[in-house]
């Protein structure tokens, strides 16, 4: 079972970046495609960027350009470096294994809050 831990939101103004991190325990984490989800009030739950375990990465066209995706299996650390924030990325988000179809597998952890002013 692998437990997760966000960290790295924030407030910022529109065109402001942030770089969010998720610290992962357990063995499969190294195996494992990374994804960052993030959920807006009274949205549903978005994907919006994944790695694979050998580094490839896709990105929901929401993002693409703007926020960047990595891993260090050394730390068994996935981060998320947003640039050119917008008010519509205002969410909490989350990190999680991915499966099949960009579903999240096992247990979530407590997100963390960004929050774009414009």
């Amino acid at each position: 079972q692998v437990q997760l831990v966000e960290s790295g939101g924030g407030l910022v103004q529109a065109g402001g970046s942030l770089r969010l991190s998720c610290a992962a325990s357990g063995s499969i984490f190294s195996i494992s495609a990374m994804g960052w989800y993030r959920q807006a009030p009274g949205k549903q739950l978005e994907l919006v960027a994944t790695i694979t375990s050998d580094g490839s990465r896709n990105y929901a066209g929401s993002v693409k350009g703007r926020f960047t995706i990595s891993r260090d299996n050394t730390k068994n650390t996935v981060y998320l470096q947003m640039n050119s924030l917008k008010p519509e990325d205002t969410a909490v988000y989350f990190c999680n294994r991915v499966g099949g179809l960009g579903l999240p597998l096992g247990s979530w952890g407590q997100g963390t809050q960004v929050t774009v002013s414009s």
